[in-house]
């Protein structure tokens, strides 16, 4: 018995390769584009774990930069009353004419200065740091002509810059724990998107493998159809998501 249809047979027929031969393209598509996506995306992953410990190495650097910077500071402060009180006593025995006592404490003050002082404070009172043979030599003069100056009596811990010193490299890598940090975070939200599109991607290799479970040919091209949108969305979204920090695809085949 004849087809009363044939043209309609062979029509359909032609449909069904058509959406079979898209539907394998895409099936292959996808499967290559969910791959690149979980590699990247764990590549991500690396990324942030890097930074995080990074970020977590730095931090500890800067806090233990901080308590080393507060404990100069206190050492330096104690260090600068002693040298008041000295600075005082000379004083006080100038004005008695009391020549013994200027010597003896001035000799005191100026080994305490030399042994002691820093060369970031002993610029910040006017005290040469690097005393020549004959400043030396004469310890009570080099003294005495250090007081003729006012920086020998400003304190250094009324300046907010100097104090800021005391911690400049402690902010500094606190401030690179915090970009460190950052760069993490950053990692883990590009890590995400791509494991958003994997989903999406899988969505769509389920929709093109039920395909061929419908018999018409309207509801499998309505599947299809739902499967491409679902694709160029993911697809678009992908090349929006920045790759991974040093990414270089040629380094996995050169080893570099």
């Amino acid at each position: 018995m004849e087809e009363k249809n044939p043209s309609k047979h062979n029509e359909k027929r032609s449909k069904d390769e058509i959406i079979e031969l898209i539907v394998v393209i895409m099936l292959g598509i996808t499967a290559l584009l969910t791959a690149w996506g979980s590699w990247i995306g764990s590549l991500h992953g690396g990324n942030q774990a890097t930074s995080y410990t990074t970020s977590n190495n730095l931090a500890s650097e800067g806090n233990s930069e901080y308590n080393a910077g507060v404990q100069q500071m206190n050492q330096d402060m104690l260090l600068w009353n002693d040298v008041s009180d000295m600075q005082m006593e000379i004083s006080f025995a100038q004005g008695k004419n009391d020549n013994d006592t200027v010597e003896k404490v001035s000799t005191q003050l100026f080994f305490k200065l030399d042994e002691n002082l820093s060369e970031r404070m002993a610029e910040a009172i006017g005290w040469n740091y690097m005393l020549s043979e004959e400043e030396k030599s004469d310890p009570v003069g080099t003294v005495l002509a250090w007081l003729e100056s006012d920086e020998a009596y400003t304190s250094p811990f009324f300046n907010e810059e100097y104090l800021a010193g005391y911690f400049e490299t402690a902010n500094e890598l606190l401030a690179q724990s915090r970009e460190a940090l950052e760069v993490g975070k950053q990692a883990n939200a590009n890590g995400d998107a791509y494991g958003l599109v994997t989903v999406i991607y899988s969505v769509v290799l389920f929709l093109l493998g039920i395909v061929s479970t419908f018999n018409n040919t309207k509801n499998k091209i309505a599947i299809v159809a739902i499967s491409l949108v679902a694709f160029l969305l993911a697809t678009i979204y992908m090349f929006t998501i920045p790759m991974p920090t040093g990414f270089n695809l040629a380094s996995f085949f050169t080893g570099g």
